[in-house]
């Protein structure tokens, strides 16, 4: 009885995560979405898994699925472990910021979601549970969005942002999810046996997952979208092929799957000519970015010549792309972006762990798949496990869409949680489960036991770990939106006292440059006092700077956060500052070889010593990486002018003025120059070169 009610407490814990994560966010607290989504995921993972272990105890039972999906994914969750373990970052490949995805532990707690739904949500009745919930959750998430549509500033919650913004990620992985409330409304409509007002509620589901899909107006959510439809439509009809239809029994064509691939086939065929019309009528924008899948092959390729085991490990996809990118990076607007992710899951994982990440990842797949194709053959045999095989095809499309684009962690645990009751609804048989005794053996009993202590206070221990870094990220939270030095400051201090990583450290050495700055711009009453806080704020911005160096010496962010330092105090007449900013742009630069912005920051600080010639070199660095760097046209039409090269001046200025015609400054400037005035600006679409820092 007692274990009953520990294993009910365990499934409502486990449900809460599953069915909450798309819609669970805090609201008005400008707490970043995923964390707030990692908050639910530990927590309610961690009870779940520690109520299921006490009602172990108290039945003195373990009974775990024989699946080679789970066996494989335990592969992945080692193999994980290692990259991690031997990452010249180990804080950033472990943990990250707080919980990214793509860290050891993210992908931990994500394969433990698989193995608890597969043993905690085994029960067809529970698994059903779990699936209405997930439809109604999704619905709440679909027309909270069309609301946001039309009343976007009323519904922004604090922190969404435009008309795309919403609480699934990215407006891509919305219309994934979108694609996945369809996939999902389909394989139960067409399968499951539901009231009509079930059925009416559905099909409006599909209406409106379509609708949203075709503002979202991406061709691969379509292809993917329409590959799975037809399979449904094929599916039904092969499945009821054999069957005789009667009058209590009619057996309908599956006109809703088909419905669905004929408008999923129309989109991608058409492209803009039809699916930008209901896009361009509403003002729905869609400028998200991300790198190809060309030039994320290139990335992970040279990543596997220097790291061919473990790649550069977990989390590091960021400094892969700054250490490896392609040159015609340079030619795109987004130039200076950094990405912590590929074109896709499969891509990214090349990189960052290596050949042993993507085999371990290609036999979890390769078990899964087989696993699924296993029970759809059942199926068309016996016509059974058709709840098993719809959250098979739900978790492989989410699957799917990761191994294409990087959809978020909302759809990456979606579909770890589908493939895991899918797991423990194909084991749920006699010769399909491992069944353990402990109690009723004192020599069998002591090895179980201590495993599961050892499991439980794990589990407790990491989630008061995570707390505490969720509160650092809190307080980093509100360092970054605080309107003054002093409270920025007190938040930053208390945030690095918690829990230190390269991010923080940076912001700390950057609130204290506002105050340098501020106490420099001082031009009356600079007291004693005001001289010794200056000196104090001096060292701190150095500390901060070189904390983050410290962290991860392989970011070229953490290199010229600490050159800018020594840049501003260089600028400040302290002795030395200027060359040791030269040598910690030397080394971003050597992190990020086709930045051309850390070339102008190099350039502008020997123009600062007086190198006129060395801050020409550097800056003809930085036009051979990008010829169209309008920033850097000033500058050497700048230099110029300290030259009195009026000429020279002026040619730099036109050039600069031809790849931005209408540049009203731009066209300022150059008639300063030829009207033989000193004027000293930049363009107006110039580039901030640390706007990353």
């Amino acid at each position: 009885m007692r274990s009953k009610i520990l294993d009910k407490i365990s499934f409502w814990a486990l449900f809460i995560v599953i069915v909450l994560l798309p819609v669970f966010f805090l609201p008005f607290t400008k707490i970043p979405l995923e964390v707030s989504k990692g908050l639910l995921l530990v927590v309610g993972l961690v009870v779940s898994i520690i109520f299921w272990i006490a009602a172990r105890f108290s039945d003195g039972k373990i009974v775990l699925p024989k699946s080679l999906v789970l066996v494989s994914s335990l592969v992945v969750v080692v193999v994980l472990f290692f990259s991690a373990l031997f990452s010249e970052a180990r804080g950033e490949s472990f943990f990250g910021i707080i919980l990214n995805m793509g860290t050891f532990w993210f992908m931990f707690c994500a394969f433990l979601l698989l193995f608890a739904s597969s043993i905690v949500l085994k029960n067809p009745d529970q698994a059903k549970i779990v699936l209405r919930g997930i439809l109604i959750s999704s619905s709440a998430v679909l027309i909270f969005q069309v609301l946001r549509l039309f009343f976007s500033d009323t519904l922004s919650l604090g922190f969404l942002v435009g008309k795309t913004g919403n609480i699934l990620g990215s407006w891509v992985s919305f219309g994934f999810w979108a694609g996945f409330s369809t996939i999902l409304s389909l394989l139960v409509v067409e399968f499951s046996v539901v009231s009509k007002k079930v059925k009416l509620a559905l099909i409006s589901l599909i209406a409106l997952s379509i609708i949203l899909i075709i503002l979202v107006n991406v061709s691969l959510i379509w292809g993917i979208l329409g590959i799975f439809a037809l399979f449904i439509f094929i599916y039904k009809i092969y499945l009821f092929s054999g069957n005789q239809q009667t009058e209590d029994k009619k057996i309908l064509f599956p006109v809703f799957s088909f419905s669905v691939f004929i408008i999923s086939l129309l989109f991608f065929i058409s492209g803009q000519f039809i699916g930008g019309l209901l896009p361009d009528y509403l003002k729905i924008p869609n400028t998200e970015i991300r790198p190809s899948f060309v030039s994320t092959f290139e990335v992970s390729k040279s990543v596997i010549k220097k790291d061919p085991i473990f790649g550069m490990g977990p989390n590091r996809f960021a400094d892969a792309w700054a250490m490896h990118k392609p040159s015609s990076a340079n030619s795109s607007p987004f130039w200076n972006e950094s990405f912590d992710n590929g074109s896709g899951l499969l891509p990214t994982f090349v990189a960052t762990t290596g050949l042993l990440g993507l085999f371990s990842l290609l036999l979890f797949f390769f078990f899964l798949i087989l696993s699924g194709l296993h029970s759809i053959l059942l199926s068309l045999k016996r016509g059974t496990n058709l709840d098993g095989m719809a959250y098979f095809i739900a978790s492989l499309f989410l699957f799917t869409t990761a191994l294409f684009f990087p959809v978020g962690m909302v759809l990456f645990l979606t579909a770890m949680a589908f493939a895991g009751i899918f797991v423990g609804l194909s084991s749920n048989h006699p010769n399909g489960e491992i069944s353990i005794s402990f109690l009723n053996n004192s020599r069998k009993s002591f090895i179980p036991i201590i495993l599961l202590v050892v499991v439980m206070t794990s589990s407790a221990a990491f989630t008061f770990k995570y707390i505490e870094r969720f509160i650092a990220a809190s307080y980093f939270t509100e360092a970054r939106a605080s309107t003054t030095i002093e409270e920025a400051e007190n938040a930053i201090n208390k945030s690095v006292s918690i829990y230190s990583n390269d991010l923080y450290w940076r912001t700390y050495s950057q609130v204290h440059l506002l105050k340098i700055n501020s106490l420099a711009n001082k031009s009356e009453s600079f007291s004693d006092e005001d001289r010794v806080e200056l000196q104090t704020s001096l060292n701190k911005a150095v500390s901060g700077a070189l904390s983050a160096k410290s962290y991860n010496p392989n970011s070229y962010f953490n290199s010229q956060t600490l050159g800018f330092v020594y840049e501003t105090l260089g600028s400040l007449s302290i002795p030395n500052t200027y060359e040791k900013a030269i040598e910690s742009y030397e080394v971003a630069s050597t992190l990020n070889p086709l930045n051309p912005g850390i070339k102008l920051s190099t350039a502008r600080i020997y123009q600062a010593l007086g190198k006129n010639k060395e801050a020409k070199d550097y800056a003809e660095q930085a036009i051979s990486l990008k010829q169209d760097y309008i920033d850097v046209y000033i500058f050497l039409s700048q230099v110029a002018t300290s030259e009195n090269n009026r000429t020279e001046a002026i040619s730099y200025g036109e050039k600069a003025l031809s790849f931005t015609p209408l540049d009203q400054n731009l066209i300022q400037y150059v008639n300063s120059l030829k009207n033989n005035n000193s004027i000293n600006t930049t363009s107006g679409n110039s580039t901030t070169e640390n706007k990353k820092q």
